[in-house]
């Protein structure tokens, strides 16, 4: 026969071991799915606005450097070695994305 207490607890528990609040509510299946999501996407627009401002900064200073370089002789200098004429001006190809503006 099983002694009862009038808590209802066994003599060694403490009285605030039968409360078994959760500390965090549960998500439910949608939310537990999306707010991973939600957290990654915004992690990656971050780190891509990051990159393209310090991409963009870097830009602005390498545009002031070869502005000084661009001379009517450095271009002709430059047009002679890469021979553009024949090959296509490398400035506008296509894996030239980085000096798109």
């Amino acid at each position: 026969m099983a002694i009862t207490h009038t808590q209802g607890l066994r003599p060694h528990m403490h009285a605030a071991a039968r409360v078994t609040a959760p500390v965090m509510p549960k998500l439910g299946p949608v939310s537990s799915r999306i707010l991973p999501s939600l957290v990654v996407l915004g992690a990656a627009y971050t780190v891509g606005t990051y990159v393209r401002s310090q991409l963009k900064r870097e830009a602005g200073a390498m545009d002031r450097i070869f502005s000084q370089q661009n001379t009517p002789e450095v271009e002709a200098a430059r047009k002679a070695a890469l021979q553009v004429e024949t090959n296509g001006d490398p400035r506008n190809n296509l894996f030239n994305f980085l000096g798109w503006s």
